[in-house]
Parts: structure tokens; C-alpha cells; sequence
């Protein structure tokens, strides 16, 4: 007697199929859209530039710079950081290394606020850029 596998028609489970898409492609568009922005790997992670300077940094999910979890890391203002983390410890945190220069780090699972973090790298890039590039977001 002969018995057909029920597993025959099953699809197979892969990476792509259980893991959620990669933040990077949606960071990157949003950082690369800021006047005169570029992308320079560092760190084994891309990073964001204006004229060479960084206003944010990506932490894949895989490495220590996001701990299990993708996020960003992004200049903030004197003062903001202990604000944010403070209102939202669930959205932000104090990223390694650059904390303590007053950056904030923005987590980018369970549901990213796109607009809030939009604001955020816009605001990161306006501390470091040229004066002549801050006033073309500025208008």
C-alpha cells in the first residue's frame, strides 16, 4: 500500500518568506532625497553625508549596532534626546558610541512612523550642513 506525502505540496520555508523587508531601501531614499547627500559604508553599515559630514547612520538588525532590532541613529538637538526617549522608550533610545553627543537612535520595526523619521533625518542633516545647503530645506 502505497500513501501519498502530505508534505509534498507544502511550500517551502525560506529567509525571505519569514522575515520582514529590510528598512534600508525606504532610509535610504528618504536621506539620499536631502540636497547634496551621499552614502559611505562605515562601520560595516551605510552611513549618510552631507559634504562629508554624518547625520545618520543605519544599524541592521544583524550586527551589534541594532541589537536584534533595524533602526537609525540621527544628530539631534541640544536637549531632544532625553526628550524623545523619555516620551517614547518604545520608538527611541540612546545609541552606543554616539549617544552620548546627544544623537538619538529611532527603531524601524513594528511599525516605523515614515513621517516622524522624515522630520528626523531632516532635521539631523540641517545641524551638519553648509549654510548655503540648509537654506534650500528652509524656503
Amino acid at each position: 500500500m502505497c500513501s501519498k506525502n502530505p508534505f509534498a505540496t507544502v511550500t517551502p520555508i525560506t529567509a525571505r518568506s519569514i522575515l520582514p523587508p529590510s528598512p534600508l531601501p525606504r532610509l535610504r531614499k528618504l536621506c539620499l532625497a536631502l540636497p547634496e547627500a551621499h552614502e559611505v559604508e562605515a562601520w560595516g553599515e551605510p552611513t549618510f553625508r552631507v559634504r562629508n559630514k554624518l547625520f545618520a547612520m543605519y544599524a541592521s538588525a544583524a550586527t551589534h549596532h541594532g541589537s536584534g532590532r533595524p533602526a537609525v541613529w540621527c544628530k539631534a538637538g541640544p536637549g531632544n534626546q532625553a526628550l524623545m526617549v523619555h516620551a517614547a522608550p518604545e520608538r527611541f533610545f540612546v545609541p552606543p558610541y554616539v549617544g552620548p553627543s546627544g544623537w538619538i537612535g529611532i527603531w524601524l520595526d513594528r511599525r516605523a512612523p515614515w513621517g516622524e523619521i522624515a522630520e528626523l533625518l531632516r532635521d539631523s542633516y540641517i545641524l551638519v550642513a553648509p549654510k548655503r545647503l540648509r537654506a534650500q530645506l528652509l524656503v
